[in-house]
């Protein structure tokens, strides 16, 4: 089996934290790739941060769609996130902001996305 065959297969059979777990692990990878390139590689660190900036424009979108059933303080969280994302991606091209930030905060996610954060149900873990 190709290794493409086995990640569509790996798609098609995991939960909506997973997918989710994946996708930040993608953006940030390309953002910890970015913010070793030196400066004057504008076009990929536009690109890394372009796809995180869509991955949070993603979940800002989904928070504000009706029948989201996350708890409207845990949506309005995510949505102001995805609001300084945007704003500190442009510091980032712009000014040089430092792109660690961004990294963190998806790290953070990610935990939080982890199966071993997940709470264990009737003391099963």
């Amino acid at each position: 089996m190709s290794i493409q065959a086995y990640q569509n297969a790996a798609k098609k059979t995991e939960g909506p934290r997973q997918t989710e777990y994946r996708a930040f692990a993608q953006a940030t990878r390309g953002l910890i790739d970015a913010s070793s390139l030196p400066t004057t590689e504008v076009g990929r660190r536009a690109e890394a941060l372009a796809a995180n900036r869509r991955l949070w424009s993603l979940l800002a979108a989904d928070c504000a769609a009706e029948g989201n059933q996350l708890s409207q303080p845990l949506r309005a969280q995510i949505i102001s996130l995805s609001m300084f994302v945007d704003r500190h991606s442009s510091q980032v091209m712009r000014a040089g902001a430092p792109i660690d930030v961004l990294i963190e905060i998806n790290r953070t996610i990610m935990q939080g996305l982890s199966p071993s954060q997940t709470p264990s149900v009737a003391g099963l873990s």
